[in-house]
């Protein structure tokens, strides 16, 4: 049950971080909204796909319908993770073989549509700098509110720098603990050089408590209150034994009394946190970085590199 009530906090957490991180896209650029849309990482295993696929979701559950595309044509994985089986894929568009109709499938989603990627697609970076692929961004930015791509690692292939010249924005996803600065350092200098807009970056897999995803609390001091800590303190302290007979009612009417005010206390305390010398405070949700801050960011990494 603990196990399961975990799972879905975290499922929350993700939601939740994924809303802010639309919101921060929509706010990137109000004079020139962004559409079109890259998702990358400096090297594999990031989540830029876990990325990617949820943004697309939230994007349709926002009312908007939005395509996502996938193009780490050497790494295909969104068909699975997605459930479907497209006939048609990419590649297919881009040959005249059939109509972006026939090759978009939709997904359980309402208003989330999906394009697939053929397998074994020779020189997949060539085919992506072409006139048709420009081409093709140009249709689905018109006939979309939203496309996402999920790209290869920029630090890996070129594939994601080729697709983040031509499209509106593209956010970084950079996992906690996992990525050396230095190839941090390169993915982005790669983009700089294909002229991509890097509007911010994601700081994905972060060490979050599920449990505690509302609110952390803090004591009189300043220093935030560990509740599993003071969960299991709490455990390691022994019942009071229970009585072996019970009391005559004069005692039992003359302990419930005693224990209405004590009762009512907490419920004071819950009501008036601050009173009571705590605070509560909500966790705020990952979100992007700001280019500027983007930048200032990799420019400290470039001084204090490894």
């Amino acid at each position: 049950m603990a196990r399961k009530r975990k799972h879905q906090n975290e499922q929350v957490l993700m939601q939740n971080a994924v809303k802010t991180l639309l919101a921060n896209i929509r706010f990137a650029s109000v004079d020139d909204p962004v559409s079109s849309i890259v998702i990358t990482s400096s090297v594999p295993n990031e989540g830029k796909t876990t990325v990617a696929l949820n943004l697309a979701r939230a994007i349709a559950t926002s009312g908007r319908d939005v395509l996502l595309v996938e193009t780490d044509m050497r790494r295909r994985s969104l068909a699975g993770q997605l459930g479907v089986h497209p006939s048609h894929g990419l590649y297919a568009v881009l040959a005249g073989d059939c109509t972006l109709e026939e090759a978009v499938v939709p997904t359980k989603t309402g208003d989330c549509y999906f394009l697939d990627a053929e397998p074994n697609i020779p020189n997949p970076a060539d085919i992506l700098a072409s006139h048709r692929f420009r081409k093709f961004v140009k249709e689905v930015n018109a006939k979309y509110d939203y496309v996402v791509f999920d790209t290869p690692p920029v630090g890996t292939f070129v594939d994601a720098a080729v697709i983040a010249a031509v499209v509106d924005a593209t956010v970084l996803v950079v996992r906690e603990n996992y990525v050396k600065r230095r190839d941090l350092v390169g993915a982005y200098e790669q983009l700089q050089k294909a002229e991509a807009k890097v509007i911010g970056v994601v700081l994905n897999a972060c060490d979050r408590k599920a449990d505690d995803y509302y609110y952390a609390y803090y004591n009189g001091d300043g220093v935030r209150v560990d509740l599993d800590a003071e969960a299991k303190a709490a455990a390691r302290v022994p019942a009071a034994k229970a009585q072996t007979r019970p009391p005559h009612p004069t005692a039992r009417t003359a302990q419930a009394a005693r224990q209405a005010p004590q009762a009512a206390q907490p419920a004071a305390r819950a009501a008036a946190p601050q009173q009571a010398g705590v605070a509560a405070q909500p966790v705020q949700a990952p979100r992007p970085v700001s280019p500027s801050s983007t930048a200032a960011m990799i420019n400290q990494f470039q001084s204090t590199g490894r």
